[in-house]
């Protein structure tokens, strides 16, 4: 599991030749409703308005960058490197 902010995502997909990491929670099914954060990220939101997931953007490159990512979820959270170290690892 990735928690950000009390977020739980148990699933999780890297995309390495894109620098997309996708992260969803729960059962959540299909999304009713998705923004882009400021920092261009994609949240998806259930039928209860509930995040149900999260595609970040340039993931390793931002990590890399600055050791940490931001994220508006709807409030903004700063996500250190090691709470995503495992998701990015992925083959």
């Amino acid at each position: 599991d990735i928690n950000i902010n009390g977020f739980a995502f148990d699933r999780a997909n890297y995309d390495a030749d894109a620098d997309v990491l996708y992260l969803a929670r729960g059962d959540s099914g299909e999304a009713t409703d998705a923004a882009l954060t400021s920092e261009g990220h994609g949240v998806r939101y259930g039928a209860d308005g509930q995040v149900i997931g999260v595609t970040i953007i340039n993931a390793r490159w931002l990590l890399d960058r600055d050791g940490h990512l931001t994220i508006t979820l709807p409030h903004e959270v700063r996500v250190e490197a090691r709470d995503l170290a495992g998701a990015l690892a992925q083959p």
